[in-house]
């Protein structure tokens, strides 16, 4: 996949501005805009969504250190893309909305159990312990999910944003 400095440019940006929206909304638990972002980044790059995705998950790594609690980042962005890329493109305009925002509210209330594995993995968990860690993670993730529907609710206007931008530097 050969990028163009325009794209090299735009995807540098939108990694940024991920990594920033993060920085900015962390007063509040669980509640960001990773997953709108992921979602509406794939909507309109489709495999080129990766790139601003793990410039974000690299700058997570070079900002907050490259520990542990990092691996699962390597993958966890990777199934919310896998799973928009699994969507119609041309899902009907009533139905996006909705589809877009409960894929999102999923993928919030799934995060411990998909960050699990590598937790299982790096600690030498057990089953028993690894559903334990969910369990007790569950709070969290009930927060990430509710939030990331409401937070859902601006997948549609970024998408609008981001696919009128590109027409308007493919005209100038």
């Amino acid at each position: 996949m050969k990028l163009s400095v325009k794209e090299i440019v735009v995807f540098g940006m939108l990694g940024g501005l991920m990594y920033a929206s993060k920085v900015i909304m962390e007063a509040l638990p669980n509640v960001h805009l990773l997953g709108v972002l992921t979602i509406a980044f794939t909507v309109v790059y489709r495999k080129k969504a990766l790139y601003p995705i793990y410039i974000y998950v690299l700058l997570n790594g070079l900002f907050a250190g490259f520990n542990m609690w990092w691996i699962p980042y390597l993958y966890i962005w990777t199934l919310l893309w896998g799973a928009v890329m699994l969507l119609p493109k041309n899902m009907p305009k009533s139905v996006a909305p909705i589809v877009y925002m409960c894929l999102c509210a999923a993928h919030g209330f799934l995060f411990g159990t998909l960050y699990a594995p590598a937790q299982a993995l790096m600690f030498g968990l057990d089953l028993e312990q690894t559903i334990a860690w969910i369990i007790a993670g569950l709070p969290w993730d009930i927060v990430h999910g509710i939030s990331n529907f409401f937070c859902g609710i601006l997948i549609i206007p970024i998408v609008k944003l981001l696919l009128r931008a590109e027409s308007y530097t493919r005209s100038a």
